[in-house]
């Protein structure tokens, strides 16, 4: 959520950002906000003087006492004043909501290095990492790869829970495993705290760390519960510090956490018929930042570097693609997406996210922080996919595969598969 304090002292820098996003329908909001604030100071204002009010009149009907004089009419003032501030703090409370409600849909400032682009097709290609394998053999997609190899199961998981979901097994299943567990020990040699969080959060802190389109599209409700599957665990690894009060000292605060994430999937996108790309339940490891202000896009630079680093890792052809201004969501500052090479579309696809949210998000969910001096500000948070498993099994297979039906095992996971270096079919 965008600061108030922006739209006070730079309205035309708000509405540029506006254009800059292709939203230009939203521009009038700026100048709504403008109206209700300058009516809410007012009444603000008015409250201070009624208070001061009150002041003076306790004062004068002290001295009235004291003098032995009639204090009557005094005394019946001073009763009318409080129930004056009160209407004016409803009022205000009105204003308040409504104000909130309007800033939720201004766009957070954007990044001067953001590329300017209507939609994802506008979005800019910054490097390719790794070299793409030529192959002398006709190659398979993951979903031909798994189930001749009798590790990959999606038509009994349709028929025990429907489309979208999938049974792993045996080398495949330990794949996943392998990749969960090398992606922690990644963060955690990055100084990153791992955590577990919980898989279910009420509505008070969805609606913090959500989009209402993501909520409505892709989030579970338990029903006859105030509770939500996550869609990613940074929805709890955040949510955790929601109206809390952080002291400086302890910034910045490094977590990853994994997680298996739900997903409704709802959209333009929706759910494969068949495969592991875009699925209902996946497996993820993300990571978060909440830092000082002036820290945030160090620390956007270092965890895109470790997505690149563990991609890398694991000997996948990545590209880096970075978001023009309307493909950007509207708490973003500034993202990058890394995209993983398919050898059978012949394209990149996505793997991960990163993006620096700077104050908008932690605005949100009234996260401050609280310096020596006894200064308050809020910080800037950051989140990144460190792995989505689902979406790595799927490059592991079709990169790695063999003219014999068997995938090479990356050696850097070879310690987490009990030695095993490659995936055969058991015959």
């Amino acid at each position: 959520m965008i600061n108030i304090k922006i739209i006070r002292e730079n309205p035309e820098l708000v509405k540029e950002n506006i254009r800059k996003k292709y939203q230009e329908e939203n521009i009038s909001l700026v100048d709504k906000v403008r109206r209700l604030d300058e009516e809410w100071r007012k009444l603000k204002y008015q409250e201070e003087k009624l208070r001061s009010e009150r002041n003076k009149i306790s004062k004068e009907i002290n001295l009235t006492k004291k003098k032995k004089k009639d204090a009557s009419v005094l005394i019946k003032k001073a009763k009318e004043i409080p129930k004056k501030i009160e209407n004016s703090q409803n009022k205000r409370k009105k204003l308040e909501e409504e104000i909130e409600l309007i800033l939720l849909k201004i766009p957070n400032i954007i990044h001067e290095s953001v590329p300017f682009g209507k939609d994802d097709s506008q979005n800019v290609e910054i490097k390719k990492i790794g070299k793409i394998r030529k192959f002398t053999f006709p190659v398979k997609n993951h979903i031909e790869i798994g189930e001749s190899l009798g590790l990959l199961d999606f038509d009994t998981s349709a028929e025990t829970s429907g489309k979208g979901f999938y049974y792993l097994e045996n080398e495949i299943a330990l794949l996943n495993q392998a990749l969960i567990r090398f992606a922690i020990d990644k963060m955690v040699s990055k100084g990153f705290i791992y955590i577990e969080t919980p898989l279910l959060l009420r509505q008070d802190v969805i609606d913090k760390v959500t989009s209402l389109n993501d909520k409505q599209n892709q989030i579970y409700k338990i029903e006859g519960e105030d509770l939500y599957l996550i869609g990613t665990s940074e929805h709890s690894l955040i949510g955790r510090y929601i109206d809390t009060l952080i002291e400086e000292e302890k910034l910045p605060i490094k977590n990853t956490s994994y997680s298996m994430c739900f997903r409704k999937e709802i959209g333009a996108h929706g759910i494969e018929e068949k495969g592991l790309f875009r699925t209902h339940q996946f497996n993820k490891v993300e990571m978060i930042v909440i830092c000082k202000p002036e820290q945030s896009m160090k620390f956007f630079e270092e965890m895109k570097n470790l997505s690149v680093e563990i991609y890398k890792d694991l000997e996948i052809p990545i590209r880096i693609l970075e978001m023009c201004s309307g493909d950007l969501g509207e708490l973003k500052h500034k993202q990058i997406d890394v995209e993983a090479w398919s050898p059978v579309k012949k394209e990149y696809y996505e793997v991960g996210s990163c993006s620096n949210l700077t104050e908008a998000q932690a605005r949100k969910l009234k996260i401050r922080t609280l310096k020596k001096n006894g200064e308050k500000y809020v910080p800037h948070t950051l989140n990144n996919t460190v792995i989505a498993t689902s979406r790595a099994i799927v490059a592991i297979l079709e990169n790695n595969q063999q003219k014999d039906g068997s995938i090479k095992i990356p050696k850097v996971l070879w310690k987490y598969m009990s030695g095993k270096r490659v995936i055969k079919k058991i015959k």
